[in-house]
């Protein structure tokens, strides 16, 4: 058995039997958010931009006030982390004053990395720089597409992410539960 599941002396080895618990409860809530994810699907969106809103807003605020305390950054440092500060606190602003918006905001960001990562692979496959060359090219391809159809359809696009992450979240949570070893097991090892 693998030394992740050993009970042997304090350590590394002895994750299982210190922290058993808390691997347990985690897999719960996975299961359990999973689950509320793709029962509410519309619900769990909002309560994301809502969160994100939040978090911008915070990191925003927390911009704006190392601009204004001393530090050894200089002027121009200061200047730069309020301006980001304001921008980052209106980005906030605006998830929090409508999330629905935000999220598709989050979609075309999504949607123009693929494009930029497409193209990227296109490239360094006609250039050779990867190989197999035609996979690289293939891979750009699949890209691209997937950039284009977030970009014309960005809220079924969100929806589909959501859907997605809650299927691999409820079955990373039940693969978690079920390979975990009995707490007999990890006594006696």
């Amino acid at each position: 058995m693998s030394d992740l599941y050993s009970a042997g002396t304090p350590g590394p080895g002895s994750f299982l039997l210190v922290h058993r618990g808390e691997v347990v409860a985690v897999a719960v809530v996975g299961l359990v958010l999973g689950i509320v994810a793709l029962v509410w699907p519309d619900a769990t969106l909002t309560t994301i931009a809502i969160i994100f809103g939040i978090y911008l807003v915070a990191s925003g605020i927390f911009r704006i006030t190392v601009a204004v305390l001393p530090h050894p950054g200089g002027a121009g440092l200061r200047w730069l982390s309020g301006i980001l500060g304001l921008l980052v606190t209106a980005a906030g602003v605006f998830c929090l004053a409508s999330p629905e918006k935000s999220l598709v905001v989050i979609a075309f960001v999504i949607g123009f990395g693929w494009i930029a990562e497409g193209v990227i692979d296109i490239m360094a496959g006609i250039q050779g720089v990867v190989s197999p060359r035609w996979l690289a090219i293939v891979s750009g391809v699949i890209s691209i597409v997937a950039g284009v159809v977030t970009f014309t359809l960005p809220a079924l696009a969100v929806t589909a992410f959501l859907v997605f992450g809650a299927i691999l979240l409820i079955v990373v949570s039940i693969s978690t539960l079920l390979t975990l070893p009995r707490r007999s097991t990890v006594a006696a090892s």
